[in-house]
């Protein structure tokens, strides 16, 4: 068993792959995981239900499939969520495994990043998230997931050359998921309601 092929519960790149072209969805399993993880450093437990929306969107409500995959992006929800809340070195991205080419592991990871970018910008947060994602260090970091959605295995250089590029990038992206995730916390808090003199009702004296 591979760290990348696995989850903390068995999900399954392949498996929820498959599930997902059944039922009818236009995501893959990668790019349904980095949906997924912006969309937890932005809303936490609550994003389960429009991740959900989004990546079933168009698919028969009625079908085992549906149901199927639901449940699989349930379990893959719970357990990148506590991952990332745990900042412990068990989160990673979900591509395919080691038995792939790095060719197509390259795309699924670039897919990865497409998913993540998408779940950034999908919901009007307001200003306040705007001039945070154009602010450093995240619009830099935007703007290499930008880079990595396009990037592809150079063929006139030797296998080992481009696995090791890409496992560098696999480390960049963990390590920058798990950034936004703690860059992006205060979102992810309800904000108090204050009263006119601008103390947060509840606490006054």
């Amino acid at each position: 068993m591979t760290s990348q092929r696995r989850m903390a519960h068995e999900i399954e790149q392949l498996v929820l792959d498959s599930v997902l072209r059944r039922c009818g969805s236009s995501w893959n399993a990668s790019q349904a995981h980095g949906l997924m993880c912006s969309r937890l450093a932005l809303q936490g437990a609550d994003a389960l239900e429009g991740c959900l929306q989004q990546v079933l969107e168009g698919t028969d409500e009625s079908g085992s499939a549906r149901k199927e995959c639901a449940d699989q992006l349930r379990e893959l929800h719970d357990d990148t969520l506590q991952q990332l809340a745990e900042r412990g070195s068990e989160f990673r991205l979900l591509l395919p495994d080691e038995t792939e080419s790095t060719a197509l592991r390259t795309e699924a990871m670039g897919q990865w990043c497409e998913g993540f970018l998408h779940g950034l910008v999908i919901r009007a947060e307001g200003d306040r998230l705007r001039k945070r994602l154009a602010s450093e260090p995240l619009s830099e970091l935007i703007k290499d997931l930008l880079e990595i959605t396009r990037a592809e295995v150079d063929d006139s250089t030797d296998q080992e050359t481009n696995e090791a590029a890409f496992v560098e990038l696999q480390e960049y992206l963990r390590v920058a998921a798990q950034f936004v995730y703690e860059e992006l916390a205060e979102f992810r808090q309800p904000v108090t309601p204050k009263l006119a003199g601008g103390s947060p009702s509840g606490h006054l004296h």
